[in-house]
């Protein structure tokens, strides 16, 4: 896929390797068309207590391929290895029903959305987003929802400031070989036990006019699943 194309929801299931369930992870076939980096083989969830451990292994090393930098914020990149889940947005301090909640492996040269932390973008770090659709991002294409102007809604503690529904809350991503993994906590075991998600490498763009909608969803690189259709459980870990 050509950097900066968006799929619609439509073709994103034409598009796609179709991926299939294992257990209660999400498993798909190899695809030469998708750079190794981004070509996901298997997302999991493991629980332990309130604690889950997103766990995302590709066909090549992860995180071993960053978007340019353009020196600027308006119109940079974002890549990320995404787990969007079933989980109420609640859950981690966002209004109820605003939107998916997804957990958020990224990197981007260009800023700094971590403003808690020692990190200039460029690191590969952990946030919380909510995801919703916007055709002004491309036909059926995901935005990171927009914080209307004058609204006041429901955030994290750790929200960094920026008019969207993004949280920074300093979880620190672990690469190993083939793998990447987060490990996040929730209030409680139960809503810890009860993650339902999928895997997903994309692409983000800043909007070149720092207008709503500001981050677009603008490259989608694989969709474990193959349509996004969530299928993954969690399980509690082995050890």
């Amino acid at each position: 896929m050509k950097p900066g194309y968006i799929l619609s929801a439509g073709a994103l299931v034409a598009a796609l390797v179709t991926g299939t369930t294992a257990a209660h992870d999400v498993t798909a076939s190899a695809n030469d068309k998708v750079k190794a980096t981004f070509d996901i083989l298997q997302a999991r969830a493991e629980t332990k207590g309130n604690l889950v451990t997103f766990i995302m292994t590709t066909r090549g090393e992860p995180g071993t391929e960053k978007p340019p930098k353009t020196g600027k914020f308006a119109g940079a990149g974002v890549y990320a290895y995404v787990w969007p889940t079933k989980i109420d947005p609640e859950a981690v301090g966002f209004e109820k029903g605003s939107g998916i909640l997804a957990a958020a492996v990224t990197a981007h040269p260009d800023f700094n959305d971590e403003p808690l932390f020692e990190n200039d973008g460029s690191q590969w770090h952990f946030h919380w987003v909510v995801l919703t659709k916007d055709d002004a991002c491309g036909p059926g294409a995901l935005k990171v929802k927009d914080i209307e102007p004058g609204t006041r809604p429901k955030l994290p503690k750790t929200w960094p400031g920026a008019p969207i529904l993004i949280d920074s809350p300093g979880y620190k991503p672990r690469f190993d070989a083939k793998t990447v993994r987060v490990t996040v906590p929730f209030d409680s075991a139960e809503t810890a036990q009860s993650v339902q998600f999928d895997g997903v490498t994309t692409a983000l763009k800043v909007n070149g006019n720092l207008h709503a909608p500001l981050l677009c969803v603008s490259d989608i690189f694989k969709v474990g699943s193959g349509d996004l259709s969530l299928p993954g459980k969690a399980v509690p870990a082995s050890r």
